[in-house]
């Protein structure tokens, strides 16, 4: 019950039964409301600071729980980058060198990861940091995980060629030569018989008498049967045989052919005869082997006919010739 309130009125000498204003109540509700909007602010603030609500709490768990998942991930990247790293040592140092191929370069397997920064995006995330290098490391594994893939397939293929490769090779010394006798001059620098400078030579030179067979070294096809008898610059009569897998031979200073242009030939085949042609200053074979394009050591290739002992005398006797024959 609304309690009523009275007032004295001096002129009357009476107590006269008083109301409230609607002003004053709406004043009054206005303090009350206001005041009580203000400390259920002042509660919910404090509520939020001092106490987390379930939701919170189950996002703060996830997130530890997702930070704890990159950090294992981090790690499990990392064993897989060591075996990875294992795969290509063995690659370039074992399986490419017993198939004869060059390893992969450096700076292919470590191709496109410079440049642009395509984590950038991720950079304003809680632990930025520790998303980005996850993220990088996972795109530089799957593009170096992709290249040995493609490495082991070309592999996969040399082994499955190994055969026809092995016969391709050039193996063994392009004359009968068990005796070591014919080896006048091998790979390095001797001074020029017609010249007389030093100057680098590029293959070996087999004496024999003109006439005698020459073998081709290993399987492949005749590319070229050409050249001059008379010609004082070159290696006169020449015979060049594309071996595949990278190798090519070059035969020089012959007296004549018994292969032509285009023909396969097998390893031992004659294919031509010694002779004294070209710049030439006796008769002998000059002989050389390329590998990809470059010319290479003939006498690292003599492993078909030779034993180790023979080996070493007809470097000997090769590398004691102070000059060559053309």
């Amino acid at each position: 019950m609304v309690k009523k309130r009275y007032r004295f009125n001096p002129d009357t000498l009476n107590y006269e039964r008083t109301g409230v204003s609607l002003k004053e109540k709406i004043t009054k509700i206005l303090a009350y409301f206001s005041s009580s909007l203000v400390l259920s602010m002042i509660i919910t603030l404090l509520a939020v600071y001092f106490f987390e609500s379930p939701k919170t709490k189950a996002l703060k768990r996830e997130n530890q729980e997702l930070l704890t998942q990159y950090e294992l991930m981090l790690k499990d990247l990392d064993k897989v980058e060591n075996v990875l790293a294992d795969l290509q040592q063995r690659d370039d140092n074992i399986y490419r060198v017993i198939f004869e191929t060059d390893p992969i370069p450096s700076s292919v397997r470590k191709a496109g990861f410079g440049g642009t920064n395509k984590y950038s995006h991720l950079e304003n995330l809680s632990n930025s940091a520790l998303v980005v290098e996850t993220a990088r490391k996972l795109d530089i594994l799957s593009k170096e995980a992709y290249i040995q893939s493609k490495s082991f397939d070309e592999v996969m293929e040399l082994a499955l060629n190994k055969e026809e490769m092995w016969a391709s090779i050039p193996a063994i010394q392009p004359l009968t030569n068990r005796d070591l006798k014919r080896t006048a001059s091998g790979w390095g620098y001797r001074i020029h018989p017609i010249y007389k400078v030093r100057k680098m030579h590029w293959g070996m030179d087999f004496t024999a008498p003109v006439g005698t067979p020459v073998f081709a070294t290993g399987n492949g096809t005749v590319t070229v049967t050409a050249g001059s008898r008379r010609s004082r610059s070159n290696l006169g009569l020449y015979i060049k045989i594309d071996h595949g897998f990278g190798y090519e031979t070059v035969y020089g200073h012959l007296n004549g052919f018994n292969v032509k242009r285009g023909q396969k030939v097998k390893r031992g085949d004659v294919i031509g005869y010694v002779g004294n042609t070209g710049a030439s200053t006796a008769p002998h074979l000059h002989y050389e082997v390329h590998k990809n394009g470059q010319k290479v050591n003939p006498a690292f290739y003599y492993f078909k006919d030779l034993s180790p002992d023979e080996y070493d005398r007809m470097i000997a006797i090769s590398s004691n010739i102070g000059q060559t024959l053309d």
